[in-house]
């Protein structure tokens, strides 16, 4: 172990008892952490300063600065050199230690949602110097090889029977104008009956070929067999789910179906009509649904027609989960389940509101969905691996049929 002594000059005193107290500060733990340089040198070397001695291992060649941000303010420390093996520091590892924690503790208050010039303050007050928004965005890049490798990992499982699919809207500075980016989610339901979230990337809209890339990308990472996809009606959806895959039975969102039926309501009878609505998901049949919406049509189709129109033309689609146990069809009739996601993506990028380029969309997005992912690993099943088994056997033969017919109109519209 190396020893220590610290020798000050009668003026130095004086300088510490009399002077400002931080500056005092920084001149003790500049010269405390040179003299602990100087005495980890000399035990490396073998040899104190001039000495001769047989056990000598190596020779000094001179020092060289290197600052070092304190909570008490930015030291300058000598640090030896030595002639051929390098001079290591404790001093240093410690301090190395102590900002990968500060970076990681940076990074997290980002991926919380606080703002950039928060984090600025906040280390600022820790480390008694500053770090620029810049600095904090770059050391945040930190997060893209994690980020990638969880994006792009190839899946452990080549059956998913129920995918939810969804898209969330952020605004990016991009050439010098602010536009509308989609970051699109796909949530699977594995063998196990637990949730993952399985693939996410940024696109510039919703368009036919957003989709289909983002769909081929989970196939060509093992994702081949699904027996059905839950999302809303988007018609891009529709058309890459009916292309890349097929057999997949296609459930269209119960909330976004009531919500598009009333929003072509009249204020005046949205509350009732919410509520027939309701009752009509909520039916013990499909005959009995089937029956309800029949009699909602010819109630409403005098005073609220423009929303009867997609009320008859989508009521199938919207039923597709019937076949499926009562438990599942409440599970998995809706994207519900993908809606603590958003939130925590709406609330995190509140903070922000334009995002600076389409990589801090991934970055700070990506980061919250493996955030929020590790909570569905570790969370309940919505089914066992033995009703999987039952399920084969009953329902998937079901939903097999309902896509082959849902692929015959996509065909022919």
């Amino acid at each position: 172990m190396a020893q220590v002594n610290l020798t000050l000059t009668h003026e130095e005193v004086l300088q510490v008892l009399t002077g400002d107290r931080d500056e005092a500060m920084k001149f003790l733990l500049e010269r405390i952490l040179n003299e602990i340089m100087k005495a980890e040198s000399e035990e490396q070397l073998g040899a104190g300063l001039h000495e001769r001695t047989e056990e000598r291992q190596d020779y000094r060649n001179g020092t060289r600065e290197r600052e070092l941000n304190t909570r008490i303010g930015k030291l300058t420390l000598n640090v030896p050199r030595h002639r051929s093996e390098p001079f290591h520091t404790m001093v240093f590892e410690n301090y190395q230690r102590s900002e990968a924690a500060l970076i990681a503790t940076m990074v997290q208050m980002v991926i919380m949602g606080v703002s950039s010039r928060k984090v600025e303050k906040v280390v600022t007050t820790l480390c008694g110097t500053s770090f620029s928004k810049s600095t904090v965005s770059e050391l945040c890049k930190r997060l893209d090889k994690d980020i990638d490798l969880f994006k792009n990992r190839p899946l452990d499982f080549r059956e998913a029977p129920f995918l939810m699919l969804d898209a969330t809207y952020f605004k990016v500075r991009e050439d010098h104008r602010v536009r509308s980016k989609a970051f699109l989610i796909a949530l699977a339901f594995k063998p196990d009956g637990r949730r993952e979230v399985i693939g996410f990337g940024v696109f510039d809209a919703e368009e036919n070929y957003s989709w289909q890339t983002f769909l081929s990308g989970l196939k060509a990472r093992g994702l081949t067999d699904v027996r059905m996809v839950i999302s809303d009606a988007h018609k891009a959806i529709r058309k890459s789910v009916s292309e890349v895959y097929p057999e997949a039975a296609w459930q269209r969102c119960q909330a976004h179906f009531q919500r598009n039926i009333l929003d072509l309501t009249p204020n005046k009878y949205k509350r009732a009509l919410a509520i027939e609505l309701r009752r009509m998901f909520d039916a013990n049949s499909i005959d009995e649904a089937r029956q309800i919406k029949k009699e909602i049509i010819a109630e409403y189709e005098d005073v609220a027609e423009k929303a009867m129109e997609p009320l008859e033309a989508g009521f199938e689609e919207a039923m597709t989960a019937r076949c499926l146990p009562s438990y599942l069809q409440i599970k998995l009739r809706t994207t519900n389940l993908l809606e603590r996601l958003n939130r925590e993506l709406k609330r995190r990028s509140d903070v922000i509101q334009v995002f600076p380029n389409p990589e801090s969309v991934l970055r700070l997005m990506g980061a919250v969905t493996m955030e929020v992912n590790n909570s569905y690993v570790v969370g309940n099943c919505i089914y066992a691996e033995k009703t999987l088994d039952k399920l084969r056997s009953d329902a998937f033969p079901k939903l097999r049929r309902i896509a082959l017919e849902q692929l015959e109109l996509i065909k022919a519209a």
